[in-house]
Protein backbone atom coordinates (compact mmCIF):
# COMPACT_ATOMS: atom_id res chain seq x y z
CA UNK A 1 0.00 0.00 0.00
CA UNK A 2 1.32 3.80 -0.18
CA UNK A 3 3.59 5.04 1.50
CA UNK A 4 4.81 8.55 3.10
CA UNK A 5 8.39 8.35 3.58
CA UNK A 6 10.07 11.45 5.87
CA UNK A 7 13.12 13.25 4.50
CA UNK A 8 15.98 12.77 5.96
CA UNK A 9 16.56 11.19 9.69
CA UNK A 10 14.42 12.59 12.39
CA UNK A 11 15.36 14.86 15.55
CA UNK A 12 14.24 12.75 19.09
CA UNK A 13 13.52 15.11 21.94
CA UNK A 14 11.10 14.90 25.09
CA UNK A 15 7.46 16.23 25.10
CA UNK A 16 7.35 18.95 27.59
CA UNK A 17 3.53 20.93 27.21
CA UNK A 18 1.58 22.19 24.91
CA UNK A 19 1.75 25.77 24.50
CA UNK A 20 -1.77 26.41 22.04
CA UNK A 21 -3.06 24.08 19.71
CA UNK A 22 -0.87 24.64 17.14
CA UNK A 23 2.21 25.19 19.52
CA UNK A 24 4.10 23.44 21.72
CA UNK A 25 7.43 22.71 23.84
CA UNK A 26 10.23 20.11 23.79
CA UNK A 27 13.23 19.16 25.16
CA UNK A 28 15.60 18.55 22.56
CA UNK A 29 19.67 17.92 23.67
CA UNK A 30 18.80 19.56 26.57
CA UNK A 31 17.81 22.58 25.12
CA UNK A 32 13.96 23.84 25.23
CA UNK A 33 12.68 24.71 21.87
CA UNK A 34 9.28 25.83 20.18
CA UNK A 35 7.70 23.12 17.73
CA UNK A 36 4.59 22.92 15.73
CA UNK A 37 1.99 20.84 16.42
CA UNK A 38 0.61 19.82 13.16
CA UNK A 39 -2.79 19.09 14.48
CA UNK A 40 -5.80 20.90 16.53
CA UNK A 41 -7.11 17.68 18.18
CA UNK A 42 -6.41 17.89 21.68
CA UNK A 43 -4.77 14.42 21.87
CA UNK A 44 -4.41 14.57 25.41
CA UNK A 45 -3.48 11.01 25.97
CA UNK A 46 -0.50 10.96 23.44
CA UNK A 47 0.92 14.30 24.46
CA UNK A 48 1.95 13.89 27.78
CA UNK A 49 4.83 15.17 29.46
CA UNK A 50 8.24 13.10 29.18
CA UNK A 51 6.84 11.31 26.39
CA UNK A 52 9.27 11.19 23.05
CA UNK A 53 8.35 12.19 20.03
CA UNK A 54 9.90 12.62 16.72
CA UNK A 55 10.34 16.08 14.58
CA UNK A 56 11.33 17.33 11.19
CA UNK A 57 13.67 20.98 11.07
CA UNK A 58 11.15 23.47 9.96
CA UNK A 59 11.48 25.53 7.29
CA UNK A 60 14.17 28.54 7.89
CA UNK A 61 12.45 31.79 8.95
CA UNK A 62 9.21 30.08 10.71
CA UNK A 63 8.76 30.50 14.47
CA UNK A 64 9.50 27.13 15.90
CA UNK A 65 12.66 25.12 15.09
CA UNK A 66 10.83 21.73 14.25
CA UNK A 67 7.52 20.46 13.29
CA UNK A 68 6.24 17.32 15.26
CA UNK A 69 5.34 13.94 13.77
CA UNK A 70 5.52 11.07 15.48
CA UNK A 71 4.80 10.33 19.32
CA UNK A 72 5.81 7.49 21.20
CA UNK A 73 2.65 5.51 23.03
CA UNK A 74 2.88 2.38 24.81
CA UNK A 75 5.78 1.20 23.08
CA UNK A 76 4.76 2.15 19.71
CA UNK A 77 5.01 5.27 17.20
CA UNK A 78 1.49 7.40 16.30
CA UNK A 79 1.29 10.32 13.27
CA UNK A 80 0.00 13.07 14.83
CA UNK A 81 0.33 15.24 11.69
CA UNK A 82 -3.62 16.01 10.14
CA UNK A 83 -2.71 16.80 7.18
CA UNK A 84 -0.73 13.63 6.34
CA UNK A 85 -3.32 11.31 5.54
CA UNK A 86 -5.04 13.59 2.75
CA UNK A 87 -1.34 12.91 1.23
CA UNK A 88 -1.59 9.47 1.99
CA UNK A 89 -5.63 9.07 0.69
CA UNK A 90 -4.18 10.96 -2.79
CA UNK A 91 -1.70 8.41 -3.85
CA UNK A 92 -4.35 5.57 -3.16
CA UNK A 93 -6.74 7.59 -5.12
CA UNK A 94 -4.57 8.17 -7.68
CA UNK A 95 -3.22 4.03 -7.87
CA UNK A 96 -6.98 2.99 -7.15
CA UNK A 97 -5.53 1.56 -4.02
CA UNK A 98 -9.02 1.19 -2.20
CA UNK A 99 -11.37 -1.14 -3.58
CA UNK A 100 -14.92 0.17 -3.00
CA UNK A 101 -12.95 3.58 -5.05
CA UNK A 102 -11.82 2.58 -8.36
CA UNK A 103 -12.86 3.62 -12.29
CA UNK A 104 -11.96 6.95 -11.17
CA UNK A 105 -9.68 8.63 -13.83
CA UNK A 106 -9.48 12.26 -12.50
CA UNK A 107 -8.42 13.09 -8.53
CA UNK A 108 -8.90 16.82 -7.49
CA UNK A 109 -8.20 17.91 -3.99
CA UNK A 110 -9.76 20.47 -2.22
CA UNK A 111 -12.77 20.93 -4.67
CA UNK A 112 -15.34 24.00 -4.45
CA UNK A 113 -19.36 23.06 -5.03
CA UNK A 114 -21.50 26.15 -4.24
CA UNK A 115 -20.32 27.23 -0.71
CA UNK A 116 -18.75 23.67 0.63
CA UNK A 117 -15.29 22.78 0.33
CA UNK A 118 -14.49 18.79 0.11
CA UNK A 119 -11.25 17.12 0.27
CA UNK A 120 -11.18 15.39 -2.77
CA UNK A 121 -13.66 15.34 -6.07
CA UNK A 122 -13.59 12.20 -8.38
CA UNK A 123 -14.62 11.73 -11.81
CA UNK A 124 -14.55 9.08 -14.75
CA UNK A 125 -15.97 6.80 -17.22
CA UNK A 126 -19.61 5.21 -16.34
CA UNK A 127 -19.28 6.20 -12.31
CA UNK A 128 -20.94 8.28 -10.26
CA UNK A 129 -19.28 11.50 -9.20
CA UNK A 130 -18.11 11.34 -6.07
CA UNK A 131 -16.65 13.28 -2.80
CA UNK A 132 -14.58 12.24 -0.14
CA UNK A 133 -14.03 13.47 3.22
CA UNK A 134 -10.99 12.40 4.73
CA UNK A 135 -10.65 12.79 8.80
CA UNK A 136 -7.42 11.79 10.70
CA UNK A 137 -8.00 9.87 13.74
CA UNK A 138 -5.19 9.27 16.68
CA UNK A 139 -7.36 8.13 19.58
CA UNK A 140 -7.73 4.35 19.95
CA UNK A 141 -9.36 3.01 22.92
CA UNK A 142 -8.77 -1.06 23.67
CA UNK A 143 -8.50 -1.38 19.89
CA UNK A 144 -11.13 0.86 18.73
CA UNK A 145 -9.93 4.18 17.03
CA UNK A 146 -12.78 6.98 17.59
CA UNK A 147 -13.30 10.33 16.32
CA UNK A 148 -13.28 13.41 17.30
CA UNK A 149 -11.42 13.58 20.30
CA UNK A 150 -12.58 16.84 20.84
CA UNK A 151 -16.17 18.59 19.28
CA UNK A 152 -16.25 19.40 15.91
CA UNK A 153 -18.65 21.67 14.92
CA UNK A 154 -16.67 21.51 11.59
CA UNK A 155 -16.51 17.98 11.08
CA UNK A 156 -20.69 17.69 11.86
CA UNK A 157 -21.07 20.33 9.06
CA UNK A 158 -18.95 18.16 6.60
CA UNK A 159 -21.03 15.56 6.81
CA UNK A 160 -24.47 17.60 6.52
CA UNK A 161 -22.99 18.79 3.44
CA UNK A 162 -22.04 15.39 2.38
CA UNK A 163 -25.82 14.22 2.74
CA UNK A 164 -27.07 16.95 0.38
CA UNK A 165 -24.84 16.37 -2.44
CA UNK A 166 -25.88 12.54 -2.32
CA UNK A 167 -29.61 13.78 -2.41
CA UNK A 168 -28.51 15.49 -5.24
CA UNK A 169 -27.28 12.51 -7.00
CA UNK A 170 -23.56 12.25 -6.07
CA UNK A 171 -21.35 9.65 -4.55
CA UNK A 172 -20.19 10.94 -1.32
CA UNK A 173 -17.86 9.20 1.31
CA UNK A 174 -16.44 9.63 4.68
CA UNK A 175 -12.82 8.02 5.32
CA UNK A 176 -10.90 8.04 8.58
CA UNK A 177 -7.29 7.36 8.54
CA UNK A 178 -5.94 5.86 11.82
CA UNK A 179 -2.95 7.24 12.51
CA UNK A 180 -1.57 4.47 14.62
CA UNK A 181 -1.71 0.22 14.26
CA UNK A 182 -3.49 -0.59 17.01
CA UNK A 183 -7.00 -0.25 15.97
CA UNK A 184 -9.24 -2.91 15.02
CA UNK A 185 -12.63 -1.17 14.71
CA UNK A 186 -13.71 2.50 14.42
CA UNK A 187 -16.61 3.88 16.30
CA UNK A 188 -17.56 7.79 16.29
CA UNK A 189 -16.81 9.08 19.31
CA UNK A 190 -20.68 9.59 21.04
CA UNK A 191 -19.32 10.97 24.54
CA UNK A 192 -16.81 13.38 22.90
CA UNK A 193 -18.91 14.76 20.42
CA UNK A 194 -22.68 13.52 19.97
CA UNK A 195 -23.86 15.99 17.16
CA UNK A 196 -21.07 14.19 15.12
CA UNK A 197 -21.42 10.66 16.03
CA UNK A 198 -25.34 11.28 15.11
CA UNK A 199 -24.60 13.48 12.17
CA UNK A 200 -22.66 10.29 11.26
CA UNK A 201 -25.02 7.64 11.83
CA UNK A 202 -27.69 9.55 9.69
CA UNK A 203 -25.46 9.98 7.25
CA UNK A 204 -24.37 6.30 6.88
CA UNK A 205 -28.26 5.48 6.70
CA UNK A 206 -28.96 7.93 4.16
CA UNK A 207 -25.85 6.30 1.62
CA UNK A 208 -23.10 8.14 2.58
CA UNK A 209 -20.53 5.50 2.49
CA UNK A 210 -17.79 5.14 5.72
CA UNK A 211 -14.86 3.23 5.69
CA UNK A 212 -12.07 3.77 7.81
CA UNK A 213 -8.17 1.98 7.30
CA UNK A 214 -5.07 1.63 9.86
CA UNK A 215 -1.40 2.82 9.36
CA UNK A 216 1.90 1.35 9.62
CA UNK A 217 3.87 3.88 11.43
CA UNK A 218 7.30 4.08 11.48
CA UNK A 219 10.47 6.54 11.70
CA UNK A 220 10.77 6.17 8.15
CA UNK A 221 7.44 7.22 7.01
CA UNK A 222 3.11 6.32 7.24
CA UNK A 223 1.16 3.80 5.28
CA UNK A 224 -1.83 2.67 4.74
CA UNK A 225 -1.94 -1.07 6.05
CA UNK A 226 -5.90 -2.27 6.10
CA UNK A 227 -9.58 -1.76 6.16
CA UNK A 228 -10.93 -2.07 9.56
CA UNK A 229 -14.48 -2.42 10.75
CA UNK A 230 -17.08 0.04 10.98
CA UNK A 231 -19.60 0.40 13.85
CA UNK A 232 -21.88 3.13 14.09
Amino acid sequence: MEQITFDGKLVEGYFLKRINRFAAEVEVNRQVVRVHVPSSGRMQELLLPGTVVLMTPSAPGGRTKYKLLLVKHQGFWVSVDSLLPNRLVRKALENESFPEITGYSKVKPEKKIGQSRFDFFLQGDNVTDCLIEVKSVTLVEDGTAMFPDAPSERGTRHIFELMEMVKKGMRAVVLFIVQRADASSFTPNWQQDRDFAAALAQAASSGVEVYAWKCKISPNGVGLDKKILVKI
